[in-house]
């Protein structure tokens, strides 16, 4: 499975955060390429797990609304008598 791509400048952005968190909770440096690795490799690991979550959410959505469809057409069935 390919693991998602960022475009460049919201990858630019996420590292700039990346960064700023390295120093603001571990007291520690790290460079822009670093960060960028790291992205890559979290993207890598993540991509899987967050995309099947997303088909498992689309798949319940899709099934209540089939329900609610279905409530909805036997509804609009007319009595037979």
């Amino acid at each position: 499975m390919l693991y998602t791509k960022l475009p460049r400048e919201q990858k630019l952005q996420i590292a700039s955060n990346v960064q700023q968190y390295f120093k603001t909770e571990l007291s520690e440096e790290i460079g822009q390429l670093a960060a960028e690795h790291l992205i890559d490799f979290m993207l890598k690991e993540l991509s899987p797990y967050i995309y099947n979550k997303a088909i498992q959410d689309a798949r319940s959505i899709v099934e209540q609304q089939m329900v609610s469809i279905e409530e909805e057409l036997y509804a609009l069935e007319k009595p037979i008598k």
